[in-house]
């Protein structure tokens, strides 16, 4: 399996070489500044699977799930690309959005939900938690 990927102006591209692990909408207030509004779509892979290639900044904050996190975008044009929580270093959440394929990406929950504001889109169909889910790997 080739899963490929980049930002909007393609100073990066990145390739995964594994299925996804779990794809997550997430309602948390800092996917809210993420998604400039919206909630953030985000996949995991195993860590190993994904190589990158261009410039990376790295934004680095504590999530409320406690978690020290690394938000890597583009250093050219801004976009997202992808989160890491150094309590789960063998694990990386790639912005569904920056899929070449977004059909990739099938969310399996909603997270957060308590912190989204009334008007969010909220897919009843899939499961929500009003924090953080349990761990999928």
């Amino acid at each position: 399996m080739l899963i490929t990927g980049g930002c909007l102006c393609k100073a990066v591209r990145y390739e995964v070489t594994a299925a996804p692990i779990v794809t997550r909408v997430c309602w948390c207030r800092l996917c809210q500044y993420l998604g400039s509004g919206s909630g953030t779509v985000n996949t995991c892979f195993p860590k190993q699977a994904v190589t990158v290639q261009g410039d990376l900044a790295d934004f680095q904050s504590i999530a409320d799930s406690g978690n020290k996190m690394h938000r890597r975008f583009c250093r050219v044009c801004g976009t997202q690309l992808f989160s890491e929580a150094e309590s789960r270093p063998h694990l990386i959440f790639v912005r569904a959005g920056t899929l070449d394929n977004p059909e990739v990406a099938q969310p399996a929950a909603t997270i957060w939900t308590a912190q989204a504001p009334k008007w969010a889109c909220i897919d009843s169909r899939l499961p929500n938690f009003s924090g953080q889910a349990p761990p999928a790997a």
